[in-house]
């Protein structure tokens, strides 16, 4: 990530509290920059777009849960520009206070997804599991409850942040859990076009004829443009006003880009362009099955 608007970020919002994933991405992706919480992913767009933090790091999709829910929503809305991607490997602890042992725990508090993603050593340690809003919320929890008998799944930052111990470390069931963060800001910054690899984000509404998907992506096949993520979703409620989400691999200047993006213009009612970015250097060691 060299381009401006990154290297000078001081301030970067995200949504949770200290010591969440999130706080753990932002500090990885981003370690000039102060870490700003936010209750909502509202509130870390709205913190960039009102200036009180320059980025927000967000999570858009989980390799185990597939995408966040009502990101891709926001982001159109947002009024912001993606200038970055950040792959973020999460890797569950588990957390008590000091002096608790893993024979006296009986309830493991943790989001909704993390305790789904740890069910081997929740079983194996028959513990009663209990929804929590928040990874980083259970263990600051966990550490005003003061009761040995309570444990929280959550990150190694939080228990660093709460005073808690880790008494079992990495105890995710799979070891490929990855979760994609976009990096935003006010205003675009796109990456130079000088041979690195790029990844281009928009959005895109087909216009109302019959076929009109399958002609606007047919550019993208005849030119050679590999997308590496399409996702629709139904726009205020209607089953008729359908909005796509894309990446694909290249720059919008790539001339063979440029010959599908016009292609798929010619068939849409809205074409926007959301971020031309560089591609994580994580894109080439991922699984690809």
């Amino acid at each position: 990530m060299t381009q401006t608007i990154l290297s000078r970020a001081r301030r970067v919002a995200f949504q949770g509290e200290p010591g969440a994933y999130a706080n753990l991405a932002a500090r990885e992706a981003l370690p000039q920059c102060e870490c700003v919480p936010m209750p909502t992913f509202d509130a870390a767009l709205d913190a960039v777009r009102d200036g009180v933090t320059d980025l927000a790091i967000i999570p858009i999709e989980n390799s185990l849960h597939g995408r966040i829910a009502d990101i891709h929503h926001l982001l159109p809305e947002a009024g912001l520009y993606i200038v970055g991607e950040h792959f973020h490997r999460v890797r569950h602890q588990l957390l008590a206070i000091k002096g608790a042992t893993i024979d006296g725990l009986k309830t493991v508090l943790s989001q909704g997804p993390a305790l789904g993603q740890c069910r081997r050593i929740i079983r194996e340690l028959k513990l009663s599991a209990q929804n929590w809003h928040d990874t980083a919320g259970s263990a600051r929890h966990v550490a005003e409850l003061k009761d040995p008998s309570v444990a929280a799944i959550a990150s190694s930052l939080a228990a660093e942040f709460y005073g808690l111990e880790i008494l079992k470390p990495d105890i995710e069931d799979a070891g490929h859990n990855m979760t994609r963060f976009l990096i935003m800001a006010r205003e675009a910054d796109d990456a130079p076009h000088d041979g690195r690899a790029v990844v281009t984000t928009f959005i895109f509404r087909v216009r109302n004829v019959p076929a009109a998907l399958y002609k606007a992506m047919g550019g993208f096949a005849t030119n050679g443009v590999n997308l590496t993520k399409l996702e629709s979703y139904q726009l205020g409620g209607s089953f008729n006003a359908t909005q796509f989400y894309v990446d694909i691999e290249g720059h919008p200047e790539d001339r063979l880009v440029r010959l599908a993006l016009e292609e798929l213009q010619f068939f849409s009612t809205r074409l926007t362009i959301l971020g031309v970015y560089h591609a994580s250097a994580f894109r080439k060691v991922m699984p690809t099955d």
